[in-house]
């Protein structure tokens, strides 16, 4: 529907339109919340308020649940990403590469320890870091390699592991969005040299604050790690190098032990809602107008976010329309990194058109539980009212949705990642 002057207008509702919010943080599950509020009584009664036995607890179901043999708890996934870097003596004099399209936090560490950060454009269909583009970015100075889950789905890890192996770089994974995401039935954080994970509120296993995690196979590893959190102590006030403060809090690990074993659940609940999307969109022909995730073959996608691509010409004001509808979108991530000032001296970058046209065409949807059908119906009626009003309906087909995709895999595969290598923005991020 349009006014006189062609502006899409919200439909019209006997009542107020209904508020469809991006994340629901709160008491959602009374059950959960219950058992959440008796552990933090726990640690209260003990009173072991940094690193107590509920951290060490919370480390060995993080270590199984995503195969590996180590997890060490931290203060936040910023800080997962720079103790990685610096248990690996990347530093001044080093080149990282690091994907263009990514929350600020992963180029940050980067900065932080001392290195400097190569942006390598982005596969347009996955988000993902591109290989060629990473191959053609390396010099003798490079000495890692960040690559990030963008979203909740596993990177193609084994070619740039491939990529990594052929010239010696260390291999950081950036799975703050991403955990219980597998790749060929392998979690993410278990391919690369170690796994970086946020528990920051809004990820799907999100904390009661901040808080942070690694996961490794590297039993030296995981001690420097252990290390380098607590001021790079070895033994009482003994310091071998200098470390950060970044303890993982006994009340935060309390909440996420319990909070762990509703994971797949809640990961299942993401997944039919995806379903749900592509169905709905594709009943209404929306599928032809805009670009929907893509979920490559053998991958358990686990939906962090569900990101759609809008043309640029349209994306703006299909947000503007959702608000004035009640639903809350969100676009990761607006500003380039290569466009950031803090950065203007301090990265270097190659060809990033994909990366730049991601931030100008990507347009977060409600995705986390408890999002209802109805709701998710509202919010696929409310995108195909501003296309039909705007007269948008069939614009000539974008380059993402033109090109040759993979077929997708839709099975869901809502198990467990207990599998590892030797087995079967309107939201913060940290």
């Amino acid at each position: 529907m349009s006014d006189p002057a062609g502006n899409s207008q919200p439909p019209q509702h006997a009542e107020p339109p209904r508020r469809v919010p991006l994340v629901r943080l709160g008491a959602n599950e009374p059950a959960l919340h219950e058992e959440v509020l008796a552990a933090i009584a726990r640690v209260g009664r003990r009173g072991d308020f940094v690193l107590g036995r509920e951290v060490e607890a919370f480390e060995a179901s993080l270590a199984g649940y995503c195969g590996c043999r180590h997890a060490v708890g931290c203060a936040s996934g910023s800080d997962a990403l720079l103790l990685a870097l610096l248990a690996h003596g990347i530093g001044p004099g080093h080149d990282v590469l690091v994907p263009a399209y990514t929350f600020f936090a992963t180029v940050s560490a980067v900065v932080r320890a001392g290195a400097r950060p190569v942006l390598v454009d982005i596969d347009p269909h996955t988000y993902h870091i591109d290989a060629e583009a990473a191959r053609q970015a390396i010099t003798p100075r490079t000495r890692a390699m960040i690559v990030v889950h963008l979203f909740g789905q596993c990177a193609d890890m084994p070619r740039l592991n491939r990529l990594a192996a052929e010239h010696g770089l260390t291999v950081v994974e950036d799975a703050a969005q991403a955990l219980g995401a597998t790749r060929d039935g392998r979690a993410a954080g278990n391919w690369g040299h170690c796994g970086c994970f946020s528990f920051y509120p809004t990820k799907n296993l999100g904390a009661w604050g901040d808080a942070g995690g690694l996961v490794t196979n590297d039993s030296a590893l995981a001690a420097r790690l252990r290390s380098l959190r607590n001021h790079g102590m070895q033994a009482h006030y003994r310091h071998d190098e200098v470390g950060i403060n970044s303890r993982l809090d006994t009340v935060q690990a309390a909440v996420l032990r319990v909070k762990l074993a509703w994971l797949d659940r809640w990961t299942r609940e993401r997944q039919a809602n995806a379903n749900r999307y592509a169905e709905l969109m594709a009943a209404v022909g929306l599928d032809r107008t805009i670009g929907l995730p893509r979920i490559d073959r053998g991958c358990r996608h686990v939906f962090h976010q569900y990101v759609i691509r809008v043309p640029a010409t349209s994306r703006d004001a299909l947000r503007r329309y959702l608000a004035r509808c009640g639903v809350d979108t969100a676009v990761y991530y607006p500003v380039p990194l290569d466009q950031q000032p803090c950065l203007a001296d301090k990265v270097r970058c190659g060809p990033l058109a994909e990366a730049a046209r991601a931030a100008r065409e990507s347009l977060a949807l409600p995705i986390a539980p408890p999002l209802s059908p109805d709701d998710q119906r509202y919010v696929v009626a409310s995108i195909a009212a501003f296309f039909a009003g705007s007269r948008r309906v069939g614009p000539p087909r974008p380059k993402w949705l033109a090109r040759r995709e993979a077929p997708a895999d839709r099975s869901g595969n809502a198990g467990s990642p207990r599998t590892g290598s030797d087995a079967d923005s309107s939201a913060a991020e940290a």
